[in-house]
Parts: C-alpha cells; sequence; structure tokens
C-alpha cells in the first residue's frame, strides 16, 4: 500500500514509522510529509531512505492510507485534501475528533463502525485510549454509570522540546519555556488550556471522547490532569462506579480477557504497573484492582499506557490494518 505519514519528523510520527516496521503494515510506498523546512530531507524506514515531501507531492502519488500526526490546524487543512484523492485518513489531533460527521476509534471497542466511507477517522486522546480500554469490559457487563480519573502524563505528550526541557533541567539548566513552570522534581496540574468551566481542554476530552467511544452518552466522566516528570507513559487512578453489582474477582478476569490489556497485580509480591516498564511497550496495563469501600458498585484501578505507542502511533496503525483486513482501503 502506499502510505503517507504527515508529520513524520515528530515524536509520534517516528514512533508511528517505528509500529509500521514492527507489525509489518504491507508498505509498498512509503511517502514521508513534514514542515517545509524539512523538504528534501532524507528519511531512514524499513531500512530505505525516503526523501520528505510536500503534502501536495505526496497528495499527487494518490496514497491510500495517510497518518497524520501534525497538529489540528494542519489536520483542519489538508485531512480534506488527501481524502479528496480517495485516500483514508488516520488523524491523531484533536481536529476531528468530536465531529459529529467523522468516527473516533478504538478498534478494540468501536472498529466495528467503520465503513468505506469514512475517509477521515480521529485517533482518540492518548489518556482517553487507555482509560476506555479498562472502562469497556465492565461497561459490557455492569455498565459504567460514572468515573472519576486523574491523570500523571508523561512529558512525552507535549513533545520532542518537552522531553528536552525535562533533561536540561535535570542536568542544571533552565528549561526552555515548554511548561510555565519548572517539571523536574515538579508536577504541573495543568495539561491543555483552562476553560470556563474551571476544567482543562485536556480533561473535558477524557469527559467527551469516553461517550462517542464506547457509544453510551450516559457515561459521567470527571477528570483531573496533571503533567509529571516521567518518560516512559501515562499513568491514571481510575475510581468507576458501575451500574450492577459485581465480584472482584469476576471484574479482574474481565479485564485481563479484553484485547490488548495485561493485568498486573500482585500486591503481595510488589507487582503493579509503571511507566518505567511500559515504555516501549504497545499494551495496557493494569493493577491495583480493588473495590471501593466507600461506596456501593465502585472499584478502583491503576492504569498504564505508553502514551506514543497504544495511546497514539500504535492505535493509529491498528485501524489502518482494520481498514484493510476488513477491505475498507
Amino acid at each position: 500500500m502506499r502510505v503517507a505519514l504527515v508529520g513524520a519528523t515528530g515524536l509520534v510520527g517516528t514512533t508511528m514509522m517505528q509500529i509500521l516496521e514492527e507489525m509489518n503494515f504491507p508498505v509498498s510506498d512509503f511517502l514521508p510529509v513534514a514542515s517545509e523546512k524539512s523538504i528534501g530531507k532524507e528519511i531512514f524506514f524499513q531500512g530505505k531512505g525516503y526523501k520528505i515531501l510536500s503534502a501536495d507531492a505526496a497528495i499527487a502519488k494518490r496514497p491510500q492510507i495517510a497518518l497524520f500526526s501534525a497538529g489540528g490546524t494542519i489536520s483542519l487543512e489538508l485531512a480534506p485534501k488527501f481524502a479528496a484523492v480517495g485516500c483514508k485518513v488516520i488523524d491523531n489531533s484533536s481536529a476531528w475528533r468530536m465531529d459529529s460527521t467523522k468516527k473516533l476509534v478504538v478498534p478494540e471497542i468501536n472498529g466495528k463502525t467503520l465503513t468505506k466511507e469514512d475517509y477521515i477517522i480521529a485517533n482518540p486522546n492518548c489518556s482517553t485510549i487507555q482509560m476506555v480500554m479498562v472502562l469497556q469490559p465492565l461497561h459490557l457487563k455492569y455498565g459504567v454509570k460514572r468515573v472519576v480519573v486523574s491523570t500523571y502524563q508523561s512529558v512525552t505528550g507535549t513533545g520532542q522540546k518537552a522531553k528536552a526541557e525535562l533533561m536540561d533541567e535535570r542536568n542544571g539548566g533552565k528549561g526552555m519555556g515548554v511548561y510555565p513552570y519548572p517539571i523536574d522534581l515538579n508536577l504541573i496540574p495543568q495539561i491543555d488550556v483552562f476553560m470556563e468551566n474551571g476544567y482543562t481542554k485536556e480533561e473535558m476530552k477524557m469527559a467527551l471522547e469516553t461517550c462517542k467511544i464506547m457509544g453510551d452518552e450516559s457515561i459521567k466522566v470527571t477528570a483531573t490532569a496533571v503533567r509529571v516528570p516521567v518518560m516512559g507513559g501515562h499513568s491514571e487512578s481510575v475510581n468507576v462506579e458501575l451500574n450492577h453489582e459485581f465480584e472482584e474477582t469476576e471484574a479482574r478476569n474481565l479485564i485481563a480477557s479484553f484485547p490488548g490489556v495485561v493485568v498486573q497485580d500482585n500486591t503481595q509480591e510488589k507487582v503493579y504497573p509503571m511507566p518505567l516498564f511500559a515504555a516501549g511497550k504497545n499494551e495496557v496495563f493494569v493493577g491495583r484492582i480493588r473495590r471501593d469501600y466507600s461506596q456501593p458498585n465502585t472499584l478502583n484501578c491503576w492504569v498504564v499506557s505508553d502514551n506514543l505507542r497504544k495511546g497514539a502511533a500504535t492505535n493509529a496503525v491498528q485501524i489502518a490494518f482494520y481498514l484493510k483486513e476488513n477491505g475498507l482501503v
């Protein structure tokens, strides 16, 4: 397949290339696209060098799939142009996620909703993806009523400059002002901009996207999103109130049996998920599964995933595989 990658030089873009290689996606012609200053530079994929193209040059080659990770403004401008030549666009930005005419897809949950008519497909927010992977099996059995989530999000969610800033501060430098405050030896309880209701945009993404992905507007989600000085992935403390009573063992087994989820939960041996060990892996890891003793029908769990992988690149490539394997592209 002719595959374009828009935003090929960014942190998520380079991870997408890794995932395409690791999963042996059948790429016959690779079309990397990046900013104007990168056009003509060489990028390596599957052991072969490719010249970075302009968007127009890539569109002229009529790719069948385009993976986008270049920001919302660029996605709004370019995704329709790629779609106009029959290309299936899988977009990692927030540009199309809440558009009622576009699907917001986690393949394990709602991949079956995709059709041949879907030319622009939205990849959900990283913190939302790992949470709904745990909520879905519980929702199918008991019904999810309300979720209270606190996130501990890696600097990799901000990009290359944030990684460099953390290490610069750690080595005694002053950073580059990526964040409003120092991130090393600190936590910043703000991800994205604040909205009129007092929540950040990131927090509202989790609430709105969860309902859309799971196809149930009755699910209530309240979130607090925090940036932490971590590289390996995002962590979440998730409190889930269910509509019906549950057995803790059954709930744990349901979570463990869901595709793409791994339970790591042995407190006697101090086994639980951590970003240190989730880094570079495609699964969502869950531990500290326990009943909430303060109210009925509620459990707590701890969810960790590499935000550059299942939270972004892996999920996008999985969507591409789903399209191919089901004859939708």
